[in-house]
Protein backbone atom coordinates (compact mmCIF):
# COMPACT_ATOMS: atom_id res chain seq x y z
CA UNK A 1 0.00 0.00 0.00
CA UNK A 2 2.75 2.34 0.95
CA UNK A 3 4.42 1.72 -2.27
CA UNK A 4 1.31 2.21 -4.75
CA UNK A 5 0.71 5.42 -2.68
CA UNK A 6 4.29 6.55 -3.47
CA UNK A 7 3.68 5.41 -7.19
CA UNK A 8 0.55 7.90 -7.20
CA UNK A 9 2.90 10.71 -5.70
CA UNK A 10 5.40 10.24 -8.43
CA UNK A 11 1.93 10.20 -10.70
CA UNK A 12 1.13 13.51 -9.81
CA UNK A 13 4.71 14.97 -9.54
CA UNK A 14 4.84 13.79 -13.61
CA UNK A 15 1.49 15.58 -14.15
CA UNK A 16 2.68 19.07 -12.05
CA UNK A 17 5.89 18.90 -13.76
CA UNK A 18 5.25 20.39 -17.19
CA UNK A 19 2.54 23.04 -15.86
CA UNK A 20 5.40 24.34 -12.80
CA UNK A 21 7.39 24.73 -15.66
CA UNK A 22 5.74 26.84 -17.80
CA UNK A 23 4.68 29.53 -14.59
CA UNK A 24 8.02 29.02 -13.50
CA UNK A 25 9.29 30.47 -17.35
CA UNK A 26 6.89 33.09 -16.99
CA UNK A 27 7.49 34.39 -13.33
CA UNK A 28 11.20 34.44 -14.35
CA UNK A 29 10.54 36.50 -17.21
CA UNK A 30 7.77 39.05 -15.17
CA UNK A 31 10.23 39.42 -12.27
CA UNK A 32 14.10 38.89 -13.75
CA UNK A 33 15.92 40.80 -10.61
CA UNK A 34 13.24 40.10 -7.88
CA UNK A 35 15.53 38.63 -5.04
CA UNK A 36 13.03 35.91 -3.43
CA UNK A 37 12.54 34.72 -7.29
CA UNK A 38 16.12 34.16 -7.17
CA UNK A 39 15.89 29.95 -5.58
CA UNK A 40 13.59 29.39 -8.68
CA UNK A 41 15.78 28.85 -11.45
CA UNK A 42 16.99 26.55 -14.84
CA UNK A 43 18.99 23.90 -13.05
CA UNK A 44 16.14 23.78 -10.16
CA UNK A 45 13.66 22.96 -12.75
CA UNK A 46 15.81 20.54 -14.45
CA UNK A 47 16.50 18.94 -11.42
CA UNK A 48 13.01 18.07 -11.33
CA UNK A 49 12.73 16.79 -14.22
CA UNK A 50 15.69 14.50 -14.01
CA UNK A 51 14.19 13.23 -10.54
CA UNK A 52 10.55 12.55 -12.09
CA UNK A 53 12.67 10.82 -14.87
CA UNK A 54 14.45 8.49 -12.16
CA UNK A 55 11.81 7.74 -9.66
CA UNK A 56 9.01 6.88 -12.55
CA UNK A 57 11.98 4.42 -13.80
CA UNK A 58 12.16 3.28 -10.22
CA UNK A 59 8.52 2.76 -9.87
CA UNK A 60 7.79 1.31 -13.12
CA UNK A 61 10.64 -1.04 -12.81
CA UNK A 62 11.60 -1.81 -9.41
CA UNK A 63 9.00 -0.96 -6.65
CA UNK A 64 5.68 -1.98 -8.59
CA UNK A 65 6.92 -5.39 -9.34
CA UNK A 66 8.28 -5.74 -6.22
CA UNK A 67 4.73 -4.91 -4.64
CA UNK A 68 3.39 -7.50 -7.28
CA UNK A 69 5.82 -10.20 -6.56
CA UNK A 70 5.19 -9.90 -2.34
CA UNK A 71 1.48 -10.25 -2.74
CA UNK A 72 2.35 -13.52 -4.66
CA UNK A 73 5.12 -14.95 -2.51
CA UNK A 74 4.71 -16.93 0.37
CA UNK A 75 8.21 -17.97 1.26
CA UNK A 76 11.03 -20.57 0.10
CA UNK A 77 10.16 -24.33 1.56
CA UNK A 78 12.58 -25.10 4.63
CA UNK A 79 12.38 -21.33 5.66
CA UNK A 80 10.45 -19.70 9.00
CA UNK A 81 7.23 -17.62 7.03
CA UNK A 82 7.13 -14.51 7.51
CA UNK A 83 8.01 -11.35 6.17
CA UNK A 84 12.13 -11.66 6.17
CA UNK A 85 11.33 -14.81 4.29
CA UNK A 86 8.17 -13.02 1.61
CA UNK A 87 10.86 -10.66 1.38
CA UNK A 88 13.92 -13.13 0.23
CA UNK A 89 11.73 -15.01 -2.19
CA UNK A 90 10.29 -11.19 -3.84
CA UNK A 91 14.46 -10.05 -4.27
CA UNK A 92 15.33 -13.34 -5.80
CA UNK A 93 12.13 -13.72 -8.05
CA UNK A 94 13.01 -9.56 -8.99
CA UNK A 95 16.52 -10.47 -9.98
CA UNK A 96 15.46 -13.76 -11.73
CA UNK A 97 13.15 -11.02 -13.55
CA UNK A 98 15.82 -9.13 -14.73
CA UNK A 99 18.46 -11.41 -15.67
CA UNK A 100 16.02 -12.82 -18.15
CA UNK A 101 15.02 -9.92 -19.61
CA UNK A 102 18.46 -8.57 -20.05
CA UNK A 103 19.14 -12.32 -21.50
CA UNK A 104 16.51 -11.46 -23.97
CA UNK A 105 17.70 -8.44 -25.19
CA UNK A 106 20.97 -9.43 -25.48
CA UNK A 107 19.75 -12.70 -28.21
CA UNK A 108 17.59 -10.31 -29.81
CA UNK A 109 20.51 -7.34 -30.28
CA UNK A 110 23.04 -10.36 -31.53
CA UNK A 111 20.53 -12.07 -34.15
CA UNK A 112 19.06 -8.00 -35.53
CA UNK A 113 22.17 -6.00 -34.88
CA UNK A 114 24.94 -7.79 -34.51
CA UNK A 115 27.65 -4.51 -33.97
CA UNK A 116 30.38 -4.40 -31.23
CA UNK A 117 29.12 -1.11 -30.34
CA UNK A 118 25.27 -1.48 -29.91
CA UNK A 119 26.46 -5.14 -27.14
CA UNK A 120 28.82 -3.20 -25.38
CA UNK A 121 26.31 -0.46 -25.00
CA UNK A 122 24.37 -3.22 -23.08
CA UNK A 123 27.13 -3.24 -20.23
CA UNK A 124 25.87 0.22 -19.71
CA UNK A 125 22.78 0.13 -17.96
CA UNK A 126 21.94 3.57 -16.74
CA UNK A 127 23.29 5.80 -19.81
CA UNK A 128 21.55 4.05 -22.41
CA UNK A 129 20.16 0.13 -21.72
CA UNK A 130 17.27 2.31 -18.88
CA UNK A 131 16.87 5.31 -20.94
CA UNK A 132 15.72 3.23 -24.13
CA UNK A 133 13.77 0.56 -22.13
CA UNK A 134 11.76 4.12 -20.68
CA UNK A 135 11.41 5.20 -24.49
CA UNK A 136 9.97 2.18 -25.22
CA UNK A 137 7.41 2.77 -22.15
CA UNK A 138 7.07 6.38 -22.86
CA UNK A 139 5.85 5.71 -26.40
CA UNK A 140 3.70 2.56 -25.40
CA UNK A 141 2.29 5.19 -23.14
CA UNK A 142 1.64 8.45 -25.71
CA UNK A 143 -0.35 5.41 -27.85
CA UNK A 144 -2.34 4.57 -24.62
CA UNK A 145 -2.57 8.12 -24.64
CA UNK A 146 -3.96 8.42 -28.49
CA UNK A 147 -6.34 6.03 -28.19
CA UNK A 148 -7.79 7.12 -24.40
CA UNK A 149 -7.60 11.42 -24.39
CA UNK A 150 -10.46 11.16 -28.16
CA UNK A 151 -12.56 9.25 -26.46
CA UNK A 152 -12.27 10.70 -23.29
CA UNK A 153 -13.12 14.29 -24.98
CA UNK A 154 -16.19 12.81 -25.90
CA UNK A 155 -16.96 11.36 -23.19
CA UNK A 156 -16.44 14.38 -20.69
CA UNK A 157 -19.84 15.80 -21.88
CA UNK A 158 -21.70 12.78 -20.79
CA UNK A 159 -19.61 12.64 -16.97
CA UNK A 160 -20.63 16.09 -16.78
CA UNK A 161 -23.83 15.67 -17.90
CA UNK A 162 -24.43 13.52 -14.86
CA UNK A 163 -22.53 15.44 -12.33
CA UNK A 164 -24.63 18.20 -13.40
CA UNK A 165 -28.51 19.35 -13.60
CA UNK A 166 -29.35 19.59 -16.49
CA UNK A 167 -32.36 22.73 -17.58
CA UNK A 168 -35.81 21.63 -17.28
CA UNK A 169 -37.33 22.41 -20.40
CA UNK A 170 -40.76 21.02 -21.09
CA UNK A 171 -40.53 18.46 -18.27
CA UNK A 172 -42.92 18.41 -15.08
CA UNK A 173 -40.69 16.96 -12.53
CA UNK A 174 -43.16 16.94 -10.26
CA UNK A 175 -44.89 14.13 -12.88
CA UNK A 176 -41.96 12.23 -12.97
CA UNK A 177 -41.67 11.87 -9.31
CA UNK A 178 -45.14 10.71 -8.85
CA UNK A 179 -44.64 7.79 -11.37
CA UNK A 180 -41.45 6.99 -10.06
CA UNK A 181 -42.49 6.69 -6.71
CA UNK A 182 -45.36 4.38 -7.53
CA UNK A 183 -43.32 2.49 -9.46
CA UNK A 184 -40.81 2.24 -6.22
CA UNK A 185 -44.00 1.10 -4.34
CA UNK A 186 -45.27 -1.77 -7.08
CA UNK A 187 -41.40 -3.50 -6.76
CA UNK A 188 -41.57 -2.72 -2.99
CA UNK A 189 -45.02 -4.71 -2.77
CA UNK A 190 -43.89 -7.64 -5.25
CA UNK A 191 -40.86 -8.32 -3.10
CA UNK A 192 -42.54 -8.11 0.11
CA UNK A 193 -44.70 -11.12 -1.38
CA UNK A 194 -42.39 -13.30 -3.04
CA UNK A 195 -41.11 -16.29 -1.21
CA UNK A 196 -37.65 -16.16 -0.04
CA UNK A 197 -36.77 -19.46 -1.95
CA UNK A 198 -37.53 -17.87 -5.04
CA UNK A 199 -33.71 -16.52 -5.22
CA UNK A 200 -33.58 -15.72 -8.92
CA UNK A 201 -36.84 -13.24 -8.66
CA UNK A 202 -35.91 -11.62 -5.61
CA UNK A 203 -32.37 -10.67 -7.07
CA UNK A 204 -33.72 -9.02 -10.05
CA UNK A 205 -36.52 -7.31 -7.92
CA UNK A 206 -33.79 -6.06 -5.77
CA UNK A 207 -31.60 -4.57 -8.48
CA UNK A 208 -34.60 -3.16 -10.31
CA UNK A 209 -35.34 -1.72 -7.18
CA UNK A 210 -31.92 -0.07 -6.71
CA UNK A 211 -32.42 1.71 -9.63
CA UNK A 212 -35.66 3.46 -9.37
CA UNK A 213 -34.05 4.09 -6.28
CA UNK A 214 -31.09 5.26 -7.87
CA UNK A 215 -33.63 7.41 -10.98
CA UNK A 216 -35.61 9.00 -7.51
CA UNK A 217 -32.64 10.24 -6.43
CA UNK A 218 -31.88 12.10 -9.20
CA UNK A 219 -34.70 13.46 -9.53
CA UNK A 220 -35.02 14.70 -6.28
CA UNK A 221 -31.66 16.50 -7.10
CA UNK A 222 -32.70 17.84 -9.99
CA UNK A 223 -35.93 19.40 -8.31
CA UNK A 224 -33.88 20.64 -5.33
CA UNK A 225 -31.54 22.48 -7.61
CA UNK A 226 -31.90 26.34 -7.85
CA UNK A 227 -32.89 27.99 -11.14
CA UNK A 228 -29.13 29.44 -11.76
CA UNK A 229 -27.67 26.22 -11.75
CA UNK A 230 -30.25 24.77 -13.60
CA UNK A 231 -30.17 26.75 -16.50
CA UNK A 232 -26.59 28.57 -16.08
CA UNK A 233 -24.08 26.30 -14.84
CA UNK A 234 -25.15 23.33 -17.10
CA UNK A 235 -25.05 25.30 -19.92
CA UNK A 236 -21.72 27.23 -19.42
CA UNK A 237 -19.62 24.08 -18.01
CA UNK A 238 -20.66 22.28 -21.51
CA UNK A 239 -19.93 25.36 -23.86
CA UNK A 240 -16.37 25.24 -21.76
CA UNK A 241 -15.64 22.14 -22.18
CA UNK A 242 -16.55 22.18 -26.40
CA UNK A 243 -14.52 25.15 -26.39
CA UNK A 244 -11.27 23.31 -24.67
CA UNK A 245 -12.25 20.39 -27.22
CA UNK A 246 -12.03 22.68 -30.21
CA UNK A 247 -8.81 24.55 -28.99
CA UNK A 248 -7.33 21.41 -28.42
CA UNK A 249 -8.17 20.17 -32.18
CA UNK A 250 -6.82 23.54 -33.73
CA UNK A 251 -3.63 23.66 -32.01
CA UNK A 252 -3.07 20.24 -33.00
CA UNK A 253 -3.81 21.69 -36.52
CA UNK A 254 -1.53 23.75 -36.70
CA UNK A 255 1.71 21.82 -35.07
CA UNK A 256 0.82 19.48 -37.82
CA UNK A 257 1.49 23.11 -40.42
CA UNK A 258 4.14 23.86 -38.26
CA UNK A 259 5.85 20.08 -38.76
CA UNK A 260 5.39 20.58 -42.71
CA UNK A 261 7.19 23.69 -42.85
CA UNK A 262 9.31 24.36 -39.92
CA UNK A 263 12.07 21.67 -38.81
CA UNK A 264 12.20 23.23 -35.26
CA UNK A 265 8.90 21.86 -34.46
CA UNK A 266 9.73 18.76 -33.71
CA UNK A 267 9.87 17.75 -30.04
CA UNK A 268 13.30 16.33 -29.81
CA UNK A 269 15.07 18.29 -27.43
CA UNK A 270 16.70 21.22 -29.39
CA UNK A 271 18.21 22.77 -26.70
CA UNK A 272 16.38 26.31 -26.48
CA UNK A 273 16.56 29.62 -24.89
CA UNK A 274 16.73 28.37 -21.47
CA UNK A 275 14.54 29.03 -18.55
CA UNK A 276 13.37 32.01 -17.86
CA UNK A 277 15.19 34.01 -21.23
CA UNK A 278 11.97 33.67 -23.50
CA UNK A 279 8.04 33.07 -23.05
CA UNK A 280 7.11 29.95 -24.13
CA UNK A 281 3.73 31.17 -25.88
CA UNK A 282 2.86 34.38 -28.52
CA UNK A 283 0.16 35.51 -26.21
CA UNK A 284 2.61 36.03 -22.92
CA UNK A 285 1.18 35.18 -19.74
CA UNK A 286 -2.53 34.71 -20.90
CA UNK A 287 -1.37 31.63 -23.42
CA UNK A 288 0.32 30.40 -20.64
CA UNK A 289 -2.48 29.66 -18.59
CA UNK A 290 -4.41 28.70 -21.05
CA UNK A 291 -1.79 26.02 -21.97
CA UNK A 292 -1.83 24.74 -18.62
CA UNK A 293 -6.05 24.70 -18.66
CA UNK A 294 -5.36 22.67 -21.68
CA UNK A 295 -2.71 20.35 -20.43
CA UNK A 296 -4.75 19.59 -17.12
CA UNK A 297 -8.07 19.33 -19.64
CA UNK A 298 -5.75 16.20 -21.55
CA UNK A 299 -5.13 14.44 -18.67
CA UNK A 300 -8.68 14.30 -16.47
CA UNK A 301 -9.63 13.43 -20.24
CA UNK A 302 -7.29 10.70 -20.42
CA UNK A 303 -7.79 9.22 -17.50
CA UNK A 304 -11.86 9.20 -18.39
CA UNK A 305 -11.49 7.45 -21.26
CA UNK A 306 -8.68 5.17 -19.97
CA UNK A 307 -11.53 3.75 -17.78
CA UNK A 308 -14.51 3.74 -20.17
CA UNK A 309 -12.64 1.71 -22.56
CA UNK A 310 -14.09 -1.70 -23.14
CA UNK A 311 -11.00 -3.54 -22.27
CA UNK A 312 -10.40 -1.57 -19.13
CA UNK A 313 -13.86 -1.22 -18.05
CA UNK A 314 -13.42 -4.29 -14.95
CA UNK A 315 -10.25 -1.98 -14.19
CA UNK A 316 -12.19 0.68 -12.51
CA UNK A 317 -11.50 0.56 -8.50
CA UNK A 318 -14.79 0.48 -6.49
CA UNK A 319 -14.85 2.03 -2.70
CA UNK A 320 -14.48 -1.24 -0.40
CA UNK A 321 -14.58 -3.90 -2.86
CA UNK A 322 -11.00 -3.36 -5.04
CA UNK A 323 -8.29 -6.17 -4.68
CA UNK A 324 -4.69 -4.72 -4.02
CA UNK A 325 -3.41 -6.36 -7.03
CA UNK A 326 -6.13 -4.68 -9.37
CA UNK A 327 -4.96 -1.33 -7.25
CA UNK A 328 -1.11 -2.10 -8.17
CA UNK A 329 -2.60 -2.18 -11.54
CA UNK A 330 -3.95 1.04 -11.36
CA UNK A 331 -1.15 3.06 -10.06
CA UNK A 332 1.10 1.39 -13.04
CA UNK A 333 -1.49 2.75 -15.38
CA UNK A 334 -1.82 6.24 -14.16
CA UNK A 335 1.74 6.57 -13.84
CA UNK A 336 2.09 5.59 -17.47
CA UNK A 337 -0.05 8.29 -18.55
CA UNK A 338 1.11 10.72 -16.68
CA UNK A 339 4.75 10.08 -17.84
CA UNK A 340 3.66 10.11 -21.41
CA UNK A 341 1.42 13.17 -20.68
CA UNK A 342 4.29 15.71 -20.89
CA UNK A 343 6.00 14.04 -23.98
CA UNK A 344 2.14 13.94 -25.61
CA UNK A 345 1.38 17.85 -25.02
CA UNK A 346 5.06 18.71 -26.56
CA UNK A 347 4.59 16.21 -29.27
CA UNK A 348 1.07 17.67 -29.66
CA UNK A 349 2.39 21.10 -30.06
CA UNK A 350 -0.30 22.13 -27.17
CA UNK A 351 2.79 23.64 -25.49
CA UNK A 352 6.72 24.75 -26.93
CA UNK A 353 8.13 23.82 -23.42
CA UNK A 354 11.67 21.48 -24.50
CA UNK A 355 11.40 18.65 -22.73
CA UNK A 356 14.34 18.78 -20.28
CA UNK A 357 16.11 15.51 -19.03
CA UNK A 358 16.09 11.92 -19.89
CA UNK A 359 12.28 13.48 -21.32
CA UNK A 360 14.22 15.04 -24.15
CA UNK A 361 16.34 12.02 -24.97
CA UNK A 362 13.55 9.79 -26.33
CA UNK A 363 14.65 8.24 -29.89
CA UNK A 364 11.40 8.34 -31.45
CA UNK A 365 11.03 12.05 -30.94
CA UNK A 366 13.17 12.72 -33.48
CA UNK A 367 11.37 10.83 -35.81
CA UNK A 368 9.79 13.26 -38.09
CA UNK A 369 7.37 10.66 -39.81
CA UNK A 370 6.02 9.17 -36.18
CA UNK A 371 5.73 12.55 -34.75
CA UNK A 372 3.32 14.06 -38.01
CA UNK A 373 1.15 10.24 -37.75
CA UNK A 374 0.47 10.79 -34.10
CA UNK A 375 -0.35 14.62 -35.08
CA UNK A 376 -2.55 13.32 -37.49
CA UNK A 377 -4.08 10.41 -35.76
CA UNK A 378 -5.01 12.66 -32.88
CA UNK A 379 -6.66 15.12 -34.95
CA UNK A 380 -8.88 13.02 -37.32
CA UNK A 381 -9.92 10.62 -34.07
CA UNK A 382 -10.39 13.05 -31.76
CA UNK A 383 -12.77 14.90 -34.67
CA UNK A 384 -14.73 11.52 -35.30
CA UNK A 385 -15.71 11.21 -31.45
CA UNK A 386 -16.95 14.43 -31.85
CA UNK A 387 -18.94 14.24 -34.56
CA UNK A 388 -20.02 10.69 -33.45
CA UNK A 389 -21.10 11.85 -29.80
CA UNK A 390 -23.25 15.17 -30.87
CA UNK A 391 -24.93 12.93 -34.02
CA UNK A 392 -25.45 10.29 -31.92
CA UNK A 393 -28.91 11.39 -31.23
CA UNK A 394 -29.53 12.32 -34.86
CA UNK A 395 -28.45 9.11 -36.30
CA UNK A 396 -30.37 6.75 -33.36
CA UNK A 397 -33.90 8.87 -35.29
CA UNK A 398 -33.00 8.22 -38.59
CA UNK A 399 -32.52 4.48 -38.00
CA UNK A 400 -35.38 4.38 -36.30
CA UNK A 401 -37.49 6.32 -39.04
CA UNK A 402 -36.26 4.16 -41.70
CA UNK A 403 -37.00 0.69 -39.68
CA UNK A 404 -33.83 0.15 -38.91
CA UNK A 405 -33.28 0.36 -35.15
CA UNK A 406 -34.09 -3.50 -34.57
CA UNK A 407 -30.99 -4.23 -36.04
CA UNK A 408 -28.65 -2.70 -33.41
CA UNK A 409 -26.85 -0.60 -35.30
CA UNK A 410 -25.78 1.78 -32.87
CA UNK A 411 -23.61 1.21 -30.13
CA UNK A 412 -25.44 3.58 -27.40
CA UNK A 413 -29.29 2.19 -27.93
CA UNK A 414 -31.85 4.35 -25.22
CA UNK A 415 -33.77 2.45 -22.95
CA UNK A 416 -36.51 -0.27 -24.82
CA UNK A 417 -39.61 0.88 -24.52
CA UNK A 418 -40.89 -2.23 -23.07
CA UNK A 419 -38.43 -5.26 -20.61
CA UNK A 420 -39.19 -8.04 -19.39
CA UNK A 421 -41.09 -8.49 -15.92
CA UNK A 422 -40.03 -10.93 -13.29
CA UNK A 423 -42.57 -13.77 -14.80
CA UNK A 424 -41.16 -13.09 -18.23
CA UNK A 425 -44.08 -11.08 -19.78
CA UNK A 426 -43.87 -7.78 -21.68
CA UNK A 427 -44.46 -4.61 -19.22
CA UNK A 428 -44.88 -1.47 -20.98
CA UNK A 429 -43.54 1.50 -19.50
Amino acid sequence: LFLSTFTLAVSAGAVLLLPFSIISNEILLSFPQNYYIQWLNGSLIHGLWNLASLFSNLCLFVLMPFAFFFLESEGFAGLKKGIRARILETLVMLILLALLILGIVWVASALIDNDAASMESLYDLWEFYLPYLYSCISLMGCLLLLLCTPVGLSRMFTVMGQLLVKPTILEDLDEQMYIITLEEEAIQRRLNGISSTVEYQTGELERELEKVKSKKTNLERRKKASAWERNLVYPAVMILLLTETSISVLLVAFNILYLLVDETAMPKGSGGPGIGNASLSTFGFVGAALEIILIFYLMVSSVVGFYSLRFFENFTPRKDDTTMTKIIGNCVSILVLSSALPVMSRTLGITRFDLLGDFGRFNWLGNFYIVLSYNLLFAVVTTLCLVRKFTSAVREELLKALGLDKLHLSNNPRDSETKPSANGHQKTL
